[in-house]
């Protein structure tokens, strides 16, 4: 049987912690940044967790 292979998309948009949970980037960071808060902003660059109804779908595109 062949090797399942990881959606590359997936991959790039999506990362496993250590602990197993699966992370993604925050939206609304790449413009517009003037108006938006200096709070707001450092908040962008953290990782979030993927919400619990996304998670089954994205670890099945990360072949997991």
């Amino acid at each position: 049987m062949p090797k399942q292979k990881t959606k590359r998309a997936a991959k790039k948009r999506f990362k496993v912690s250590g602990a197993g949970k699966l992370l993604r980037r925050h939206a609304m960071k790449s413009h517009n940044l003037e108006k938006k808060s200096a709070k707001r902003r450092r908040a962008f660059g953290r990782d979030q967790p993927v919400d619990s109804s996304d998670a089954r779908e994205v670890r099945r595109l990360l072949g997991r």
